[in-house]
Parts: C-alpha cells; sequence; structure tokens
C-alpha cells in the first residue's frame, strides 16, 4: 500500500484532524508500542500498520477499507 493510499484511508476513518493526531499520539501494540508515524519512520511496511489499525479501531474503519 502506497504512503499517499495509507493516510487517504486513516482520514477517510477518523477525519484529517483526529488521524494525524492518533498518527503522533497512539501507541500501538501491535506496532511494538510505536505510533504510526514512528513506525512509518523506522520503514515499516504501511499494510502492516494499517493492520494495526484496524485491528485496534474495528468499530471505527469501514469494512470497503480493510
Amino acid at each position: 500500500m502506497r504512503l499517499t493510499e495509507f493516510w487517504g484511508r486513516l482520514e477517510q476513518s477518523f477525519g484529517s484532524g483526529y488521524a494525524r493526531s492518533i498518527a503522533a499520539d497512539q501507541a500501538f501494540s501491535a506496532l511494538d508500542g510505536r505510533t504510526i508515524n514512528e513506525a512509518i519512520a523506522q520503514g515499516v511496511e504501511t499494510v502492516t500498520i494499517w493492520r494495526a489499525v484496524v485491528a485496534a479501531y474495528p468499530d471505527r474503519v469501514p469494512s470497503r477499507l480493510r
């Protein structure tokens, strides 16, 4: 998944402001305690990061984006 697609999905699921907040502030256990921004900076594949988001917020992410 391209980075632009990842950000688009995150913004569709949470809104643009809240998506950026989650990316900066929310640590995900599936990402070894890293935030989305940290995981991206450390080279974690965006599909792996997206799966962590879906697992953490299954009710928030629309099924068409999973």
